[in-house]
């Protein structure tokens, strides 16, 4: 009789710690807000100054996980004729077959495969770590970007936002755009900055 009470006794305990237990928070899924980003570049002109120029069509997906980094994902896809670098015989130039030769690859795409909490920074915001498929100009590279979270939040559409940046360097020569290297014409790292928000997704799974 005392063993099948205490069997009682423990399915009881067992059965209100499952209720009392609190449910794990979804990931949550953040598509980006086309009115609230900006992909920026810069590169060296013939060691005298530097040109900048940005894309003005893109589309991102975040899935946002604040209790297992390891579950984010980041994903984004730039259209690579919204080049824009205020000089409109220039952006021609950069479309074709020198540079992004637009026709034959026309997005520019990054695909996280890792995601890791940097857990000490002196940056505000939540920091990561995120490794990715970075594909540019046909070319498919591992690279490593530190994207922060800068904030969350209704913005004034009254819809939750979530605000991200990240800023890297690359080298267009690893992407096997080579036109104008030898003489310092142009040069080969490319300073990059994209910051962007996007809008909660209701139920949204990942793509």
């Amino acid at each position: 009789m005392i063993a099948r009470l205490w069997m009682h006794v423990s399915l009881l305990v067992a059965l209100t710690f499952a209720v009392a237990a609190p449910t794990a928070r979804a990931a949550d899924v953040y598509d980006l807000d086309q009115t609230h980003f900006s992909i920026v570049f810069s590169v060296s002109h013939m060691n005298m100054s530097y040109t900048y120029g940005m894309f003005r069509q893109a589309q991102a997906r975040v899935v946002l996980d604040h209790e297992n980094a390891a579950n984010m994902q980041f994903q984004m896809a730039i259209k690579a004729d919204s080049i824009d670098t205020n000089n409109a015989q220039r952006d021609t130039h950069l479309k074709g077959v020198d540079f992004f030769d637009v026709a034959s690859f026309p997005d520019i795409t990054f695909e996280s495969t890792s995601v890791v909490l940097v857990p000490q920074s002196d940056q505000p915001g939540i920091n990561y770590q995120v490794t990715g498929n970075l594909t540019m100009h046909g070319v498919t590279r591992q690279v490593t970007l530190p994207i922060r979270l800068l904030g969350e939040g209704p913005s004034l559409d009254g819809k939750p936002h979530a605000g991200f940046i990240t800023q890297t360097e690359l080298k267009r020569s690893e992407f096997g755009m080579t036109k104008f290297l030898e003489n310092n014409t142009v040069g080969d790292a490319i300073a990059i900055t994209v910051s962007f928000e996007g809008i909660k997704q209701d139920a949204a799974p990942p793509r």
